[in-house]
């Protein structure tokens, strides 16, 4: 009896686990996901903006799509995508509205 107890709570708690989904967005920072680049202008394009805002004023790096931004847990890998539309695939942590990376890469 006390194995399928076990067994079902086992069963439950990996269901209700998030999976990982894909989200679509663009490589911004936190500075300036909703507001845009343009307040900040730290260089001619988004991108030159978006590391700048990193690398001087210690933003992070976050995935804006249109609605909600999330926070990465990958810094670095973002960095070569700044400014540019991505999928990053991985497990969010609503609460926290965090995206435990797994990849990213460049939207078709």
């Amino acid at each position: 009896m006390k194995y399928s107890i076990s067994s079902l709570l086992v069963v439950a708690a990996l269901s209700a686990a998030p999976g990982k989904q894909t989200f679509t967005g663009t490589i911004t920072d936190n500075m300036c996901a909703k507001a845009g680049h343009a307040q900040m202008r730290m260089g001619p394009t988004d991108a030159e903006c978006t590391t700048a805002c990193v690398s001087i004023h210690g933003a992070t790096y976050v995935l804006y799509d249109g609605k909600e931004v999330y926070a990465l847990s990958d810094q670095r890998t973002p960095e070569k995508f700044a400014g540019q539309k991505v999928r990053v695939t991985g497990t969010l942590d609503a609460k926290t509205k965090t995206i435990q990376v797994d990849s990213i890469s460049a939207a078709k």
